[in-house]
């Protein structure tokens, strides 16, 4: 499976479990039983890594989403957000940008028409907070 591929299951993941209060190893299982869904290491390390590291990575997202509190951006917006900062934070071998740019295409396909240049801009001033350190 491409990284492309694997990333947007591993949205579609974050994105079911922003709805369920459950372990991800069930929403993993819920997935096979009602889609096409391959579990693959490097998505179960990006969906592990997002809710291992939420707290840190919503900051991030709350620091940079200048007009909006988390709670009014919509959970497909924030469950790309979250993908991509925990690859921008904890992912060395990933390039930010490559990162920004999953994001965007996948807002493109699953969000509205105005969400993906308003997750380029969050995503582009978490990069930029991320090279100042």
């Amino acid at each position: 499976m491409k990284r492309t591929e694997a990333r947007e299951q591993a949205f579609l993941l974050v994105f079911e479990k922003s709805f369920k209060d459950e372990p991800i190893p069930e929403i993993i299982e819920d997935a096979k039983q009602a889609r096409d869904f391959e579990e693959d290491e490097f998505i179960t390390k990006l969906v592990n890594g997002v809710f291992k590291n939420l707290e840190e990575i919503d900051q991030k997202i709350s620091d940079n989403c200048k007009t909006w509190k988390l709670q009014r951006v919509s959970r497909v917006g924030l469950s790309l957000m979250r993908l991509a900062c925990y690859e921008m934070l904890f992912e060395d071998s990933i390039p930010v940008s490559v990162s920004i740019n999953e994001a965007v295409e996948l807002a493109k396909k699953f969000a509205g028409t105005d969400d993906s240049g308003y997750i380029n801009g969050v995503l582009g001033g978490i990069a930029r907070s991320i090279e100042q350190k």
